[in-house]
Parts: C-alpha cells; structure tokens; sequence
C-alpha cells in the first residue's frame, strides 16, 4: 500500500508537471531597444576604445590615492551595506526556487476524547477513547500558467539589481574619493600660494613705509598695503579648516577615524592623455544605474506576467500524509496502523472582489513606471557623458592661456615695485598687481583640479571603476 500510495504521487507530479508545462504564459522578456545614435552630443566615434574599461588601479596614478581607494573598497560602511543587499536578495531568491517544490512537514499528533454514554445525567462523559498519530504531510501546487517562474524570474532581476546596486556604491565610492583628494591636493596649494603672497605683501609693506619715511609716499599708502595683507592673511585660517574637515571627510569615505591624510601634491598629478568615451552602447552596458533601471524594468515585466497568470485555474496538492495511526502505543508501528490520505483540488477564480484585476492593472503600471524610469535613466546618463566631455574640452583650453595670465601678472608686479621705487608708479599699481596675481595663481590651482575631477567624473559617468 505504502509503496503504491507514493508511486501515485509521484506519478501525479509527473503528469502535472509535464502534461500541463505547455499551458505556461509564454512571454519572454526582451531587453528594450533605445536609440542611442547621436546621444552624446556632437560625439560621433566608432572607436570602441573607452577609460571605462580600465581597472581603477591603473586609472589612477597616485600611489596615496590608490591606497585610499583600496582601504575605501574594504571599509566604507555604505558598501558593506550594499554587499548586505546582496545577501537579502540572494537569500530570497532561494525562497523563489523553493517554491517549486513541495512542502514537507512532520506531524505528531495526541487526541483524547470523552463522551457521555448514559440518560438522566447519569455517566457524564464516562467514556474515554485515546487515538496517536504520527506522519508526512505533504503539499504542492503545480506551476501549470507560470506564476511560479516568472515570480522567480523577477527575485532574479531583483537579485542582479543588488549587485549593479553594490557596483554603483562603489563607483560613486572611487569617485568621491578621487575628487576629494584632489580638492585636498587644491587646497594645499592654495594654502602655499597665499603664504607665499603674504611674504610679498609683507616686503610690500616694508618697501611702502621705507618710501614713507623718505617722504616718497604717505600714510595712506602704508595703510592701504597693510589692509591688503591683513585681508590675505585672514584666509590661511579658513583655509587651515577647510584642510581638516576634508581630511576628516576622506577618513569616513574610507571608514576609519578621522586623523591626517598622507597625500602628494596637485601637480604631480597626470591625468590619462587620451580619454577616450568608446560608444554609447558600451556606456549603457557598463553604467550600474543604467543597468539598475533595466533590471527594475525585467522584474516589473515578469511580476506583470505572475498577475496574469493568477486568473488561470490552480491544481493544488492540499494534503498529502502517510503515517500510523493507532489507539495504543503498544505495536505502534505495526503495518495494519498503516495509513494514507491525499486531497487535491483545483480552483478558478470566479469573484476575487477585483482584486487580481487591480493587482493586474497595478502591475501593468508600475511596468509602464520602470519603462519610462529606463528610458529617462539613459537620457539622463547621455547627457552627464556629454556635459562632462564640453566642459573639459573647455577647461583644457584655459591651460595656455591661464599660464600666460600668471607669468603677466607675476611680471606685472616687479615691474610695479621697480616703478614704486623709482617714484614712477604708485602704490595703487602695486596693490593691484599683487592682487592680480594671487587671483590668477589661485585660478591655476582650480582649473588644475577642475579637470582631475572631470576626468574623474567622465571615468565613472562612463560605468568605470566596477573591477
């Protein structure tokens, strides 16, 4: 009986899996097709050459930063976390291949009943009868339209999902950290450049009050260069905090306590000379937001299905046990206290009070909602390509110019002191060339860090730092 019993449910599962497989909703998921020509704007290139496909590790030069970068990846907090969304998913996507299966339970079981056996309230619950029962119950429903499957297609998606998840920590992750470096290397010499001036301005000062004193220039002028001295002067304490609070933001970025940041200085600092942005398509495959959106899109498209699929008919196994049953324990497991039961059914909805037309309805939107998402996700991330490359072509531009306008100024300014002393120039002159070239070494300083950090931004705007 025993072995008959489950050459019968087997058989059944067999039947059901097989004989019924072909009433699937057969959907297939296609990724959606975006036109990406032109969508980096007066971009045109068939080189499939692109920075996104070089490790981070050779992007990056500096061997401070690399280190950073390397202690970032291990200990930064909102990376661990992602690596833990991974583990949640990972985790629940088990439960949606489980489901396939069906479900085993061990079931024990004590009942003692009492009735009463006489009239005229005589032998009030006089009798007494004693049943012990011990098996395996067994359930399982038969993916017959799919629901299944596609609900464990879209715990799929979700699963890839949090890994272009952890992938996009960790770009904005290098990236941070690039930039912020960068900034720290920026004011470092900001910090330098404006010490530097403070000592002319003080040998201005000096030569001011020498020329006062042979009555070549007055009070005025004295207190005119002191001003500008005591104004330059009091941006080093900015600066100063400026340094610290960043140095403090990098050690949170790389998960440590904050302290001093070991660094070198911004113009040892070599950006690649060619970066090269490939094509459009390889942005699209490697950019970790572009593939989230995407993936959000596959898990809506499949979840859509699993709705449509729960208006079919349901073939469940709703209780299968196999076990003994007695009123003793003496000879429990005797083969007569052998038994069996199954009870299957099959259910089509009928009247639902609308709710599997309005879960339909609901996730038929939010995958027109994921669509659209996609398909502003990677108009969004063309033009941030875009952007980035126009505003480093521009900025490169500044370069020959900006060194011209430093050495001008710097010339500017001995000239304008030999002049002073001379009495064929005033103090004005002087005042304002000192001023003109503290504005235009510190303008050097930025357009240098300006464009580390754009190359720092097309890298990752280009789905690099991923490896």
């Amino acid at each position: 009986m025993k072995h008959n019993y489950i050459k019968g449910v087997v058989l059944l599962s067999v039947i059901l899996s097989i004989g019924l497989s072909s009433c699937q909703v057969l959907n297939k998921y296609k990724t959606p097709e975006i036109d990406v020509e032109a969508l980096y704007r007066d971009k045109f290139s068939t080189d499939t050459t692109t920075i996104a496909n070089l490790p981070w590790r050779e992007f990056f030069n500096d061997p401070f930063l690399v280190a950073l970068i390397d202690e970032g990846i291990k200990q930064n907090f909102d990376l661990q976390i992602a690596y833990t969304r991974i583990q949640q998913a990972e985790a629940s996507l088990g439960m949606a291949k489980a489901a396939y299966f069906p479900d085993l339970a061990l079931i024990g079981q004590v009942s003692h009943n009492r009735v009463s056996t006489g009239t005229n309230g005589k032998d009030v619950l006089g009798y007494g009868s004693t049943g012990y029962n011990l098996g395996i119950a067994v359930s399982w429903e038969a993916d017959i339209w799919g629901k299944l499957n596609r609900q464990h297609r879209a715990k799929y998606a979700q699963f890839l999902n949090s890994h272009a998840y952890k992938n996009l920590v960790q770009t904005s992750l290098i990236a941070n950290i690039a930039t912020s470096y960068y900034t720290l290397l920026a004011l470092d010499e900001q910090l330098k450049v404006t010490n530097e001036t403070i000592e002319l301005l003080k040998e201005s000062v000096t030569t001011v009050e020498a020329l006062k004193e042979a009555g070549m220039q007055n009070g005025a002028a004295v207190e005119q260069s002191k001003a500008l001295l005591y104004s330059t002067q009091i941006t080093v304490p900015d600066l100063e905090s400026q340094i610290r609070e960043l140095e403090n933001t990098i050690c949170l970025l790389v998960g440590k306590k904050s302290g001093t940041i070991l660094r070198s200085h911004i113009y040892q600092q070599e950006m690649i000379s060619d970066l090269q942005h490939g094509m459009p398509m390889q942005m699209l495959a490697k950019r970790p937001d572009v593939q989230q959106a995407e993936l959000s899109f596959r898990a809506a498209f499949e979840l859509t299905n699993a709705a449509q699929a729960s208006f079919y008919p349901s073939i469940v196994l709703n209780s299968s046990t196999i076990g003994y049953n007695a009123s003793t324990l003496s000879n429990f497991f005797r083969p007569e206290n052998l038994f069996a039961s199954i009870v299957g059914g099959l259910t089509q909805p009928i009247f639902a009070k609308k709710q599997l037309i309005a879960n339909y309805k609901i996730a038929k939107a939010q995958q027109k909602e994921t669509l659209l998402t996609f398909e502003k996700t990677v108009l969004t991330a063309g033009k941030e390509v875009s952007d980035i490359l126009f505003s480093l072509e521009s900025s490169l531009k500044k370069n020959e110019i900006r060194a011209k306008q430093v050495e001008a100024s710097l010339n500017s300014v001995n000239y304008t002191k030999e002049l002073l002393k001379a009495a064929e120039a005033n103090y004005i002159e002087v005042l304002s060339a000192e001023q003109n070239l503290l504005s235009a070494q510190l303008s050097q300083v930025n357009d240098k860090l300006e464009q580390l950090q754009l190359s720092v931004n097309l890298y990752r705007a280009l789905g690099g730092g991923t490896e």
